[in-house]
């Protein structure tokens, strides 16, 4: 089936923007959009407490809205359907995505000035923290053309993709399109670590099919600062993460690290949801000894007879 783009629909510069990348999109990919709005990100129904009637009066202000959405809708070059709604909440989510399957989440930006006040931002992390693939699009990306060099960010960590994340694939496996791994290690040259990245993203199946990605490492103490730094080194139009299951202490970590990505790249970032960790794919035999192998077995051989 072809991937459905639900993209966050609004009147103002940034939303309009994503949805214009969103369209170009849907072009490329041959899939259809939704426009979706909502004045709110929540984890609980606030009209569970006050009552199902004031979501109902709150709906019936929305009728402005939602007709001027389908004069927007209709402008679009890809036949686009206008869904409205009071709050995005985990089971909207849910059901947007189940009825749209399989769907990719389109977001603007996070404002920059009021990153606290940002409609956008509570949507973004709580799509993420639902395991949903998400696309956030900054205001200065060129929306009149697809992505055509994708970086991927991977660490050496083993890991599959979700079922959300692959049709998602066919984003990656359009005509011209370069695709180029990047490994960020702290602070210190990692090659080792650079080809366990790339193992784990051709054993994730996301690139099956494909030539075999660049590779690039990055030494940088800051994480997001490596990523920024291989956008630029690489001249990507594409940045894709992955959103692991983790610890709760890991999963903060990695949350802010993400959270500060969305909101700093210069270019649009694919967020890809990852299935529970998985063991490490076994590497081809190694018979070639280390120097420091080869080192003790020569001094053994030269010690002096008991």
């Amino acid at each position: 089936m072809p991937l459905t783009l639900v993209v966050f629909a609004g009147f103002y510069p940034a939303a309009r923007h994503a949805e214009r990348y969103a369209d170009t999109l849907a072009q490329a990919l041959h899939g259809p959009l939704v426009l979706l709005h909502v004045n709110r990100a929540a984890l609980y129904d606030p009209y569970k407490i006050v009552g199902e009637r004031y979501r109902q009066d709150e709906l019936a202000t929305e009728t402005d809205t939602t007709a001027a959405l389908h004069r927007q809708a209709a402008a679009l070059r890809t036949p686009a359907t206008v869904l409205v709604t009071t709050d995005l909440l985990p089971e909207v989510a849910r059901d947007v995505a189940a009825r749209h399957h399989p769907a990719l989440f389109v977001l603007s930006q996070p404002d920059p000035a009021r990153p606290a006040a940002s409609v956008v931002a509570d949507c973004a992390e709580l799509l993420r923290a639902g395991q949903h693939a998400l696309l956030v699009v900054p205001a200065g990306a060129p929306a009149d053309q697809p992505p055509r060099r994708v970086l991927i960010a991977a660490d050496r960590e083993p890991f599959a993709l979700a079922p959300a994340a692959g049709a998602l694939r066919d984003l990656l496996a359009r005509p011209g399109t370069a695709l180029v791994v990047a490994h960020v290690s702290d602070g210190v040259e990692d090659d080792t670590g650079c080809a366990a990245a790339l193992r784990a993203v051709q054993a994730s199946g996301l690139v099956d099919g494909l030539p075999i990605p660049e590779l690039r490492g990055y030494a940088r103490d800051d994480y997001e600062a490596g990523v920024l730094a291989a956008v630029q080194d690489t001249q990507a139009d594409l940045v894709v993460v992955f959103a692991r299951q983790r610890s709760y202490w890991g999963e903060l970590f990695h949350r802010s690290v993400t959270a500060r990505l969305l909101a700093d790249c210069p270019v649009p970032v694919l967020v890809l949801p990852t299935a529970a960790e998985v063991r490490p794919a076994p590497g081809p035999p190694d018979h070639t000894a280390t120097a420091a192998q080869y080192a003790s077995g020569l001094l053994a051989g030269l010690a002096p007879a008991a």
